[in-house]
């Protein structure tokens, strides 16, 4: 398909009530939104295929939309260290970065060494991805050790104290998931937190005690044993 043809395609899509809604929600880019629902955008992408040209055209487009289907339809194989750079410095939104995260990245090669490097970003939703990447990847990443994950507890600590939205749920988010890989895990997740919680700051006591919380809830327990 040509890049005119899935723009036009995506614009018959669009609502201005999905844009809305979106708005709720925190998803206000600078670039235009059409307001087309996710399940079109997968099917679409699914039709598509696997094409790194496409990709590319796709985001330099400035389209809310299309730089989502630009995510899906990315080859992670021939996917650069580069290119995550800047499509990571044109975040602007949690959607789009949490998609490309968990979508894209966290299949890539070069995924644990972007967490760490992105993490010492200034910028809000760059950082915000280095901590939605390891989210992802404590999830999707079955074969990572414990180490893996272990090692950048000094720098979750770290940066439980900032406070800016979009940063501290995903270091939460984080800290959550790398707790229900497994038993051992949970345990140091649940100590990282104990950790935290001794910040003087109100935004790492909140990540603290959410995680705690959850971490510690017998169903949660009784999930992570069986792994």
């Amino acid at each position: 398909m040509k890049i005119s043809d899935i723009i036009a395609f995506l614009e018959t899509r669009g609502s201005s009530k999905n844009v809305q809604g979106m708005a709720r929600f925190g998803i206000k880019p600078s670039i235009m939104v059409l307001g087309v629902s996710l399940p079109i955008m997968r099917k679409l992408a699914k039709k598509i295929g696997k094409n790194h040209v496409l990709a590319q055209q796709l985001w330099k487009s400035e389209i809310h939309e299309a730089r989502i289907l630009a995510v899906f339809v990315e080859d992670p194989s021939v996917i650069s260290e580069q290119q995550m750079d800047d499509w990571a410095s044109d975040f602007e939104t949690w959607d789009l970065c949490d998609t490309a995260c968990g979508s894209l990245f966290d299949k890539t090669p070069f995924a644990f060494k972007k967490v760490k490097q992105w993490m010492k970003s200034n910028d809000e939703f760059v950082r915000r991805a280095s901590f939605a990447l390891l989210a992802w990847l404590a999830v999707h990443d079955k074969n990572a050790m414990n180490d893996k994950f272990v090692k950048f507890f000094p720098l979750m600590k770290k940066y439980a104290t900032d406070d800016r939205k979009y940063v501290c749920k995903a270091v939460n988010w984080a800290l959550r998931q790398i707790g229900k890989r497994n038993s051992a895990l949970r345990l140091k997740a649940i100590a990282l937190a104990e950790e935290i919680s001794k910040l003087d700051s109100r935004t790492a006591r909140w990540i603290a005690v959410d995680a705690i919380r959850e971490l510690r809830n017998p169903k949660i327990v009784a999930m992570v044993a069986k792994k």
